[in-house]
């Protein structure tokens, strides 16, 4: 493995680093570049690059970027005509699913494509308009290597799963997962859980699974159900009186977790998870957190696994046995350890160094 000493070459001179993204996004490709840049920082010279996607209106960039930036002293970058750096690093191809051409050229060593979102979703369906968003990155591109960069072991089987459908596609894959940094404040779970329910997410109907799904994870027989990111449960106010609903952002997060003991968290049967930083979150705050296995197998044992009829019984199980409920969180926020800057550090670290026979 890594022991993370300086590769040989990065003693002649720092690379240079170039991020191309599309900041306006709300959710959690936002928040994982805001943590990605101050890791990036520390193996060589940061530049960001903003584009102006069809995707959103307006320059109100995601206030979680926006406060990295500020932090680390990084300029954003509008709508270059042309970026040249040793390495670039494209966050979340979707955001070009509305654009006809990709603007920017680009010219480097190496260009990453971070995978955010699944390629494939249940069912078999494309995420979105995958060869479009790739085919617009390669016609603005000139890069002697081309690699996507998997967010995790789903995700890459996505990726994957795609490009054995289009085998003229020109992509490398890189063979370590470009994992979420989760460097959160660990809050200790409290020893005296409550039967008091929660989730948050973007708004999105395919973030939220059916109505009987959340009938069963936030039943009337909870002590509290709390829905952050509702937005469009809300304008029927009265569809579930022993709900409290939040529109996305309603509340601050912090107040949210203040709310909960368990963070129970399914979506809808044509989406899954690419990574789910928002379980990680949850995790961190003090809370056992509750999903499919599919999702939770992302967290490698921190996340419980269950369907929506088994929930009341893991709940339960907790409330009899509070010494297990913070045995449970505590492990869980242990295992969260494998997703530290320290760890991405090596896995940026070796995507910069590789050769370009070091693809996968």
């Amino acid at each position: 493995g890594n022991t993370g000493r300086t590769h040989p070459s990065m003693a002649a001179a720092r690379p240079t680093i170039a991020y191309l993204i599309e900041p306006r996004f709300p959710g959690g490709t936002s928040a994982a570049v805001a943590q990605e840049l101050a890791v990036a920082k520390t193996l060589g010279d940061v530049r960001v690059h903003a584009v102006s996607s069809a995707m959103y209106p307006g320059r109100a960039v995601a206030p979680v970027l926006e406060d990295a930036l500020d932090r680390l002293g990084l300029s954003l970058i509008w709508d270059a005509p042309e970026i040249s750096a040793d390495a670039v690093i494209l966050h979340n191809p979707a955001f070009l699913k509305f654009d006809t051409a990709l603007a920017t050229r680009v010219l480097t060593k190496h260009l990453i494509v971070v995978t955010h979102e699944n390629f494939v979703r249940p069912g078999g369906a494309e995420g979105f308009d995958v060869r479009h968003c790739l085919d617009l990155i390669d016609r603005a591109s000139l890069a002697l290597q081309k690699s996507l960069a998997p967010i995790s072991a789903h995700n890459r089987e996505t990726v994957q799963s795609w490009l054995s459908r289009h085998p003229q596609a020109r992509w490398g894959v890189l063979p370590e997962d470009w994992h979420n940094i989760c460097d959160f404040e660990l809050t200790a779970p409290t020893d005296t859980p409550r039967d008091r329910r929660g989730r948050h997410s973007r708004p999105g109907f395919e973030k939220f699974p059916s109505l009987d799904v959340l009938d069963a994870c936030f039943p009337a027989t909870a002590e509290a159900n709390v829905l952050l990111g509702a937005d469009l449960l809300l304008p029927d106010g009265s569809i579930r009186p022993h709900w409290t609903m939040f529109p996305f952002q309603g509340v601050e997060v912090e107040r949210y977790f203040e709310m909960i003991d368990f963070m129970v968290y399914f979506t809808g049967s044509t989406w899954r998870e690419s990574f789910g930083r928002v379980l990680a979150e949850g995790i961190a705050a003090g809370k056992l957190v509750i999903s499919d296995p599919q999702t939770a197998a992302t967290f490698h044992g921190a996340v419980v696994e269950a369907s929506p009829d088994q929930v009341d019984g893991i709940i339960a199980g907790s409330l009899r046995e509070p010494a297990r409920y913070v045995a449970d969180v505590t492990r869980a926020q242990e295992a969260l350890g494998r997703f530290a800057p320290t760890s991405f550090r090596d896995v940026l670290g070796r995507a910069l160094w590789m050769d370009a026979q070091g693809a996968a």
